[in-house]
Parts: C-alpha cells; structure tokens; sequence
C-alpha cells in the first residue's frame, strides 16, 4: 500500500463516483470550502498496486477548545486501509500539533465496524462533528404520483393544500446575495431553539463554492411575497442533500416547508438525482426529547428508510485531548443529545 497525496479534481471526484455510501463532505468543493474557512487540509488516497482504494480529506481544526483533525463521513473500506490512513493520520497530527483525530465514518453500524475501530484505538466521540450519524433517505427515482402515494396521508394532505393556496409560492435562487435573507430567518430560529447558527462566512463560503459548479441552491417558501421558510440544497453525485433550513415561527399553521420539501425533490429528479438525502435522523419513539425528533418526524413522513453508520469516532493523540472531552460530554448532556 501507498498513500498519496491527491490535486487532481477529475481523479478524486472520479473515485468517489464508484461509491455507494457518501456525502459531499468528501468531495472536492468541501475540501475547497475548509481552504477557505481558513483550515489547513490533506486530501489523501491510498492506493494498492496502483489501484486508488481509498480516499479522505482531513482538516486541520484549531478551535477553543485544541488543534485535532477532522475526517468527516469517511467512506467504508477494508480493515487494512484504514489502519494504513491511521497511521498517516497520527503522523499528520502529531506533525501538525493535534491534540486528537476525529473521525465520522459512514460504515454502516454493525459489531464488526465498530470492532475495527475499537481495535485501532479509537473512542466514540461525545460529539457528532457536524455530521449526521444516521440519516433519513428517500429513493426519487419512482414518478412523482408514486413518490406522493409513498408518503404519509398527513404529509400528502398538507402538500397539496399549500399547492392550491395562492398565496404561497416557493421560488429557486442561485444567488449570492440570498445568503442574507436565509441568515435573517435562521438568526430567528437559533434565537428561538437557543443555539448558536452557522456563521455568515460559513453559509456564504458553502453556497459560494458549490454554486459555481451548479451544486447549490436556495429554496425559499413565501406568503403572500413574504419570505417564511427557506432551505439549502447540495446536489452532488446523483444525490441531494438537505443541509440547511429555517422558518419562521408565525407561518407555522401554513406548512410552507412541506411544499419547500416537495420542490426540492422535484428539483432534485430534474437534475439526474436518484436519492434525496434529508439529512440527519434519530428515532423519534426512542428518544421523543432529542432536539431531532420533531424535524425526523416530519422527513419520515416523506417515505424512505433511515441509515445508521458506526457513532463519530475519536483518537487521542496526547494528554491534551482529555478535558476537550469531558468538556463536551457535559455540553452534550445539556443540549439533551444522546
């Protein structure tokens, strides 16, 4: 085995093409979007008898809270591999000054995967790394009658009222300036749920970047020309992905996203897309007072089935790394995740 480093978009973007499990926090406009987070990045491939096996683009994170590396939705591969990425890694981050390695796999959730990585040295995180552990998706290739038989009878109700209503609309953007209107509404949101949002720069640097190869797009829900809902969605690799959203609260009763979720999957149809990705899941009977549960109610009710991948996983390269973690288990405690 080798391991390379990768500057060439045709290849990386290439390889990822042949993979069934992934997400474009692998792909090559992510890696562009650290760049221009201001962190440093390595796009790695490892290859056997010149054969790329696997790819990972890992950043250099300098929070608050330490230095560490950040692999997000690491595609599943051969226990080999990944044990020779590891040791790269270790060498990067002991290099580069990491405190640890955070790594969420997209390996689907079983005793071997987690085995693998227990077997490497690796703890489950108390964080999620911004990614989604498990998510929600609905296949799209069916015709539109089928996909809205498949739905919920509520979901398919609320709909078509919000079709018949004339008063509201959704429209599609490609512009750079809608960042702000998106902003003004997920400001509410945050100040409403009592998070702290995603920065201006990082939504206008992600819309940015994957706008210019046609890879994003606003959706924007209106009453009566009034802005209510809105949301942002990647398309990359026959695959949509609903990654950002926000509403106001006062147009609850009008069930502007329903609609805004409709478009997006036509949208997506439209476009060669053969998955709709909503975007993060936890199961709503299990767990009723995860902040996720109402928001996994409503994708549910779209049609589709949930994926469940191997928990964001940390490895400890010094010391250092220890009160990171007891830190953010008493934060993620808090904020009522599991």
């Amino acid at each position: 085995m080798e391991l390379k480093i990768i500057d060439d978009k045709i290849v990386w973007e290439g390889f990822f093409a042949g993979i069934k499990e992934k997400t474009f926090l692998q792909s090559w406009n992510w890696g562009e979007f650290y760049k221009k987070m201001g962190n440093k990045i390595f796009r790695m491939g490892i290859f056997e008898d010149d054969h790329l096996v696997l790819a990972a683009l890992a950043a250099k994170i300098e929070a608050k809270r330490g230095t560490f590396l950040l692999i997000q939705h690491l595609s599943e591969s051969g226990k080999e591999s990944l044990e020779f990425l590891v040791e790269h890694l270790k060498e990067i981050g002991k290099k580069e000054g990491a405190a640890f390695i955070r790594l969420s796999p997209l390996w689907l959730k079983c005793d071997e995967n987690q085995e693998i990585f227990k077997s490497l040295g690796f703890k489950s995180s108390p964080m999620h790394a911004n990614t989604y552990e498990a998510t929600w998706k609905l296949d799209i290739t069916p015709g539109e009658e089928e996909l809205m038989k498949n739905m919920r009878k509520t979901t398919r109700y609320l709909i078509r009222q919000t079709m018949k209503n004339p008063e509201i609309s959704v429209e599609m953007s490609e512009k750079i300036t809608d960042i702000k209107n998106y902003q003004e509404l997920n400001d509410q949101v945050a100040r409403r749920q009592k998070f702290t949002p995603f920065s201006d720069d990082y939504i206008k640097n992600e819309f940015e970047i994957f706008s210019k190869d046609n890879q994003a797009l606003w959706f924007f829900g209106k009453f009566r020309g009034e802005i209510a809902a809105a949301a942002l969605v990647i398309f990359w690799q026959e695959t949509a992905f609903y990654h950002q959203a926000a509403s106001d609260s006062k147009y609850a009763k009008l069930s502007i996203p329903y609609l805004i979720q409709w478009e997006s999957i036509k949208e997506a149809k439209r476009r060669g897309c053969r998955v709709y990705d909503f975007w993060g899941f936890t199961d709503p009977k299990a767990y009723p007072r995860h902040p996720w549960a109402g928001p996994t109610l409503f994708k549910m009710g779209f049609g589709g089935y949930n994926e469940e991948y191997v928990k964001t996983q940390d490895l400890p390269l010094s010391c250092r790394y220890w009160p990171t973690y007891f830190f953010e288990n008493l934060r993620k405690r808090k904020r009522g995740f599991h």
